[in-house]
């Protein structure tokens, strides 16, 4: 087999049986494809060596380490698939290949007062009402952005307010949202959401004129349009008030099993990384007002 066919038969895979998105499937055959060109035999004849002079090669050109992780993972799959599908069984060169130490960075979040102000921006000009739900609905669920606008008006429960948003590796879970966020979703959905549709009908909760739903692009270029309007220093996107939500739960006492389950994380340790931002306040606080530092 060539390594063109083997490689559509498991994005066709992806597709089809793991329901990933398109963005996710480019990811793997970008990745499959550079390994592909780099070592320059068949897919099915790969050694362990084969992928450890690869991964120097990735070093030496400065990759980064989450870079050289996403492209392991994208291996690791793909040699699973390989097994599972019993093209050649009992073969997979990944097993022993390790992920690089990743450095783990704190998540950047904003205080309540910046949020307040960035919420106020949202509230004037164009579109104020799409807007301000985007940025209501961020900090309120803590849900990813591709999350976001893959919302379905189905998927809303009004009564429980809560919406069932699909995350990643088709993981459905439940998030909660409050009056605020609801009172912004009311206004939309009778208001701007009627007018950009005029007659078309749509299923999704952010859709353009097409009726199709909103890009994840097109939301980071309205908040980025937002801050424009604040006086907040530091950068903001999407997934940053993803990070607030966080950071604000587990600083108000909420218990880090909980913060796990609505951020979709599949382990603890992906959570844990909001302790220490949580730590880092105490100590602030501490050295702030004790009188014998």
């Amino acid at each position: 087999m060539k390594n063109i066919d083997i490689v559509n038969g498991f994005l066709n895979y992806l597709r089809v049986e793991k329901n990933y998105s398109d963005k996710t499937i480019k990811s793997y055959e970008d990745d499959l494809n550079s390994f592909s060109l780099e070592i320059n035999k068949s897919l099915l004849d790969v050694t362990e060596e084969d992928i450890i002079e690869y991964l120097k090669v990735l070093k030496n050109n400065k990759y980064k380490k989450t870079s050289v992780s996403r492209k392991i993972s994208s291996l690791k799959s793909f040699y699973k698939y390989i097994n599972f599908k019993k093209i050649k069984e009992g073969y997979n060169p990944t097993t022993y290949i390790l992920y690089p130490k990743r450095d783990r960075k704190l998540p950047n979040f904003i205080e309540y007062n910046e949020l307040e102000e960035l919420i106020r921006s949202s509230l004037e000009g164009k579109n104020q009402e799409r807007n301000n739900l985007i940025i209501e609905l961020l900090y309120a669920t803590g849900m990813r952005v591709s999350e976001l606008v893959n919302i379905k008006i189905n998927d809303i429960d009004f009564n429980d307010q809560s919406i069932r948003v699909m995350g990643k590796g088709s993981k459905e879970r439940i998030v909660y949202f409050g009056e605020y966020a609801l009172n912004a979703m009311n206004s939309y959905i009778k208001g701007e959401r009627k007018e950009v549709l005029k007659n078309i009908n749509s299923e999704w909760l952010f859709p353009n004129k097409k009726g199709e739903h909103l890009s994840t692009r097109m939301i980071e270029l309205i908040v980025d349009k937002l801050m424009r309007n604040v006086s907040i220093k530091s950068k903001v996107s999407p997934h940053t008030l993803r990070h607030t939500f966080a950071t604000h739960l587990l600083n108000s006492g909420c218990d880090i099993r909980v913060v796990q389950e609505l951020l979709g994380h599949e382990n603890l340790t992906t959570t844990e990384v909001y302790t220490h931002i949580t730590n880092e306040e105490l100590r602030s606080t501490y050295l702030k007002f004790h009188s014998r530092k």
